[in-house]
């Protein structure tokens, strides 16, 4: 058994539920890690006397805060090609509408095993160097049999959170004929798919031609359900839709954009915080121009709220999760400490998880450390790189 002392925290975010903002703070404070999990928190000068003292290994922070990792529960990381000229022409008012999927569809379909590999490990290292210690994972960029299974087989190598996003958009093949791919997005492709993931995903958007109706999606996920998967939804982005109201329907662990909701789907997201949580992609509405959802005014209703990237070629190709965290500061009403609580115990609940997302005895040592003396410092300093996941010696 190997035990690390981590000790200099000017300021640490145990984001336990308790105090203000449900973080838990506390000030000069120690934890010590046993085998990858936490053992021990408590008061620095505590250290000398209690558990600590027969660690194998120290850590000091010198002042430093800490926080626990952030936790990515939205991102699609498999994928090949670039879609820098289609946000140039968005930044130039052209309207976003899921089309432009079918460019890296092309992309990832044409790369070999070992380039998406490469890809997908050097985003989750950056990730990683801005603070995410968990991240989610989606298909989404195969769109046949072979190109979904494989997709998740490669997700499977970073993360245990992955998702079959074969209902992502109606491929090109099968524009003329959505009922055969609806077929095979439930019936061959599920099948292959399932052994490689945790949860089945889809695109509900009647508002786009290249997405799925409500009736399509409840088929998407109770086929999925039915395979063992648990559920997520794309839901509400581009405009009114069916996705939140299915989402809590079904018992959807996360309904995702929530960008336009009516007062019906707030108060449905109300009443299943326990279950369904509403997860608020910013960097979106940044790199698509379009509205933010206010998230202060979910909270304020009872609903439950998590903050992810959407890490996407298309409409949010950042991986920063500090990035998010500023934004939902400036942009949607929450404040530093709620934004914060929100990208880990909030986004841990989004992956029904409650061994990351928090840094209590039991938890797992998912720990990122930042160049600041507070949690206040993430979105103060926006655009800063001075959030690192901390690596504990073994």
């Amino acid at each position: 058994m190997s035990s690390t002392l981590v000790s200099g925290i000017g300021e640490l975010v145990t984001c336990d539920g308790t105090g203000e903002d449900g973080l838990g703070l506390r000030r000069d404070a120690a934890i010590v890690v046993e085998d990858g999990l936490v053992a021990w928190v408590g008061d620095a000068s505590s250290a000398g006397s209690d558990a600590a003292t027969t660690t194998d290994h120290r850590v000091d922070l010198d002042g430093r805060a800490l926080v626990p990792g952030f936790v990515d529960s939205h991102a699609h990381l498999v994928f090949a090609g670039d879609r820098g000229a289609e946000f140039a022409a968005r930044m130039a008012g052209a309207a976003y509408d899921g089309g432009g999927i079918g460019v890296s569809v092309a992309a990832t379909r044409a790369a070999t095993d070992d380039e998406l590999r490469t890809l997908v490990a050097a985003r989750v290292a950056e990730m990683r160097a801005q603070g995410t210690t968990t991240v989610e994972v989606k298909s989404g960029y195969g769109l046949t049999v072979e190109d979904e299974a494989r997709a998740l087989r490669i997700a499977r190598e970073v993360s245990p959170e992955t998702t079959f996003l074969g209902a992502h958009v109606v491929p090109a093949e099968y524009a003329a004929d959505r009922a055969a791919y609806l077929a095979l997005v439930t019936g061959p492709m599920l099948q292959a798919a399932a052994p490689h993931a945790r949860w089945v995903d889809v695109f509900c958007e009647p508002n786009s031609a290249h997405a799925f109706t409500g009736d399509e999606a409840r088929e998407v996920l109770i086929a999925g359900r039915d395979a063992g998967l648990g559920l997520r939804v794309h839901g509400n982005q581009l405009g009114h839709g069916p996705g939140v109201q299915l989402a809590v329907e079904l018992g959807a662990a996360s309904v995702d954009h929530c960008t336009y909701l009516s007062d019906a789907d707030v108060t449905a997201l109300a009443d299943a915080a326990d279950t369904t949580v509403a997860t608020l992609l910013p960097g979106v509405e940044f790199s698509t121009r379009s509205p933010y959802p206010d998230a202060a005014a979910l909270l304020a209703a009872g609903v439950s709220v998590a903050l992810a990237t959407d890490c996407n070629p298309g409409t949010c190709y950042s991986s920063s999760m500090p990035f998010v965290i500023a934004l939902a500061v400036r942009e949607m009403g929450l404040t530093p400490g709620q934004a914060v609580y929100a990208a880990t115990a909030g986004a841990a609940k989004a992956l029904r998880r409650n061994d990351i997302g928090r840094i209590v005895v039991g938890a797992r040592a998912d720990l990122t450390v930042l160049d600041a003396p507070s949690h206040v410092h993430l979105s103060y300093r926006a655009g800063v790189p001075i959030a690192r996941a901390l690596d504990l010696p073994d």
